[in-house]
């Protein structure tokens, strides 16, 4: 009995020994496993990174489109005073008179573009090219072989641009008038095409009286 003692201590010992072991082996492995939920996320794992938003695409305004010239009256001189331009606008058209007042003048007519650009035809190849700007047409008349500059302010009746035609005593009459903003006339009378100077007007009714037969001479329209 007193040899089987120590024996069975050292039993005890190495049975309490192999279970340390075995315990120890178990609780390694666990924090193994604890360890890898707490690893972080592989980067091929991480979120996509957001994406901007694409611009807006915006249609470009469309450009504005110019208004047509207002309808007005227009009275000025050529640049060396020689003679006179009256222009009249209405929807779009022009009609313009050119006169020195003793034996040269001219009709001329056409169409006004939106940018108050225009280019006005008469006879015997006249023409008037003119640019409506701000408050004054300004441009050049060719005429007879000689080109003429000019600027025509905005006018106001009186002032403007006026005619008359008839019969008187058996001649076909025709006469044109310009009626300056300072109140000056320029005028041609022609008797069966014959020119010469007008007698004036009254601007306020157009009343002139030729070789004693009273004529109304009348606003001059496209």
């Amino acid at each position: 009995m007193k040899r089987s003692g120590p024996l069975l201590t050292l039993l005890g010992g190495l049975l309490l020994a192999l279970f340390m072991l075995s315990l120890n082996a178990t609780t390694g492995t666990r924090a193994t496993s604890s360890s890898t939920r707490n690893d972080p996320p592989p980067a091929s794992a991480s979120a996509s990174p957001s994406r901007s938003p694409s611009p807006t695409k915006t249609s470009p305004s469309p450009s504005p489109t110019p208004a047509s010239p207002a309808d007005a009256d227009y009275a000025g001189r050529t640049d060396d005073d020689s003679a006179a331009i009256a222009v009249t606008l209405r929807d779009g058209k022009a009609v313009a008179y050119f006169c020195d007042g003793r034996d040269k003048e001219s009709w001329l007519k056409g169409e006004v573009e939106d940018d108050g650009g225009m280019k006005l035809t008469g006879r015997d190849g006249a023409e008037l090219n003119g640019t409506l700007k701000g408050r004054s047409v300004r441009g050049t008349v060719d005429i007879g072989g000689r080109e003429y500059g000019f600027t025509a302010p905005e006018t106001v009746k009186p002032s403007g641009l006026y005619r008359a035609t008839a019969n008187v005593r058996g001649a076909e009459v025709d006469g044109g008038w310009i009626v300056l903003p300072d109140g000056r006339q320029v005028g041609i009378l022609k008797r069966d095409g014959k020119p010469t100077t007008a007698p004036e007007i009254d601007p306020e009714t157009g009343a002139v009286t030729v070789d004693g037969q009273r004529l109304t001479a009348r606003p001059v329209t496209p």
